[in-house]
């Protein structure tokens, strides 16, 4: 009797391929997960991402103009301080920094968390990132762009700014480096210029997606060209650009927290009472990833609401958002409790002299500020928060009101009342300056608008690639994640 034949087979020819495994879990009506969902088709999330740049409606346009008409007004306001002198504005001896200075500092806290979300979670690879990585890394390119205007503004005489810049002239004149108006505008280029370029190269598979999806007569197809740099999508590509913004995520994930450090100098390092300190360099930054991740749930929800993202940016990206929120405000919350200690173990008289100055000449805006921070660490304890995109906007909103409120607390009491009692003033900012520092608010949004209708707002690319390398598969009873390398 003859044996039977057993028939060998490669084992890795039974492993279904994605296409099987995407056939079969849209066939069974089962949604893979709540942040990638691998039963869409590449024309679905294009349809869906790139309808931003390509659907305009009479509400956008509504819109716009009213930003750019408040934006005129600050032009406006700008140049007659300009052409009368800082007279217009509240500023008056000893209090020479107020809400121009202290805008500039909110701002910069704002632009660092876009980039330290986006590098760590690249860094990480966490896989709910995707959606999110765009917009936060163009939350920091804008709000730098809005913060570097200050410098400007507060000089007044802008016509010698250039003395700030290290460049040889004919009267052998070279900038003071101890001042801080240097330091900031090294600061910020360094880190406009480094901020421009991740932003770039992170967009480049995105714009030559959007460069082949857009009609020839269409008039983004001249600049989409020229922008992707001749993208075709090889494997030589993608190597050197998982690579280039691997290093580049390096690179800015070392450069923001230094650069808000370099902005607590401006304060530490004078002698001033409520300035001198040592804990202001990690305590500002702590407070701008506090209101960078605030300012990114924020546009989260936006952008779910204005252009009908809510199939792309899922309740998953907007709670993960707020976990990393809360950890951020109990952090922030601590810092602030050690300045306080700080003060108190100090036994400084003038420093206490601050403290009490704050309370009952802005008492209000204390209340305010540590209500908002307790409220917020009570709110975002609670998954129904979490996971509600309205409550989400206004718990961010706020906290965001908090910390222009903590940076304004920070300049103007300090400087109304020094140690000397002849040199005590009050100081209120003058229409002037309460135009050109919404103006900004607006120029910020503005640069959303505009970024939006001309360069893709979500990274496609890296949605599809979660798609390629994430799906779950059913085992028994459950379903269970499967992930495999982009290479695989």
């Amino acid at each position: 009797m003859s044996k039977p034949k057993i028939k060998v087979t490669d084992p890795y020819t039974q492993i279904p391929s994605f296409d099987d495994v995407r056939t079969k879990v849209a066939r069974e009506g089962v949604n893979s997960s709540p942040n990638i969902d691998p039963t869409k088709s590449d024309r679905w999330l294009n349809e869906e991402s790139f309808r931003p740049m390509f659907v305009t409606t009479r509400a956008y346009f509504i819109f716009t103009i009213g930003l750019a008409i408040v934006i005129a007004n600050g032009v406006a306001a700008w140049g007659y301080q300009i052409i009368t002198g800082m007279g217009v504005t509240g500023l008056r001896h000893p209090v020479f920094w107020g809400i121009y200075i202290s805008t500039f500092v909110f701002w910069v806290g704002v632009s660092h968390s876009g980039t330290i979300v986006s590098c760590l979670l690249r860094l990480s690879k966490a896989n709910w990132r995707r959606p999110i990585l765009r917009a936060a890394e163009a939350m920091t390119a804008f709000a730098l762009l809005v913060a570097a205007m200050f410098p400007l503004i507060h000089v007044g005489r802008l016509w010698r700014i250039y003395y700030t810049f290290p460049l040889p002239n004919q009267r052998e004149l070279w900038p003071n480096f101890r001042s801080p108006l240097a330091w900031d505008m090294t600061a910020i280029s360094v880190y406009l210029t480094a901020s421009m370029l991740f932003l770039y190269v992170g967009m480049l598979p995105d714009l030559a997606m959007a460069r082949d999806l857009c009609p020839k007569d269409n008039w983004r197809k001249t600049y989409l060209t020229f922008l992707s740099l001749g993208w075709r999508g090889t494997n030589r590509e993608w190597h050197f650009y998982e690579k280039a913004t691997a290093y580049m995520a390096v690179i800015v994930l070392l450069i923001a927290p230094s650069v808000h450090t370099i902005v607590s100098w401006d304060f530490a390092m004078s002698i001033t009472p409520g300035w001198h300190t040592t804990i202001f360099g990690p305590y500002f930054v702590i407070g701008a990833i506090y209101s960078g991740v605030a300012g990114v749930i924020t546009l989260m929800v936006l952008m779910r609401w204005i252009w009908k993202l809510e199939n792309v940016i899922k309740i998953v990206h907007l709670n993960n958002l707020a976990k990393l929120l809360l950890c951020i405000a109990l952090l922030w919350s601590y810092f602030y409790f050690v300045e306080f200690m700080v003060v108190w173990y100090g036994h400084k008289p003038t420093e206490y002299r601050i403290w009490e100055w704050q309370g009952s000449r802005f008492g209000h805006n204390l209340i305010i500020m540590l209500g908002g921070a307790a409220f917020s660490v009570f709110a975002l304890s609670w998954h129904r928060v979490r996971t509600s995109p309205i409550l989400l906007f206004f718990v961010t909103v706020w906290i965001n009101v908090d910390m222009y409120i903590e940076r304004y607390m920070i300049v103007a009491p300090i400087l109304s009342r020094r140690d000397n009692p002849f040199m005590w003033s009050d100081y209120f900012p003058s229409p002037v300056e309460i135009s050109i520092a919404v103006a900004a608010f607006c120029y910020f949004v503005f640069l959303y608008a505009v970024f939006f209708k001309t360069m893709p707002g979500i990274t496609v690319a890296d949605i599809k690639e979660g798609q390629v390398i994430s799906t779950d598969m059913r085992l028994g009873n459950r379903f269970i994640r499967v992930q495999g390398k982009p290479d695989e």
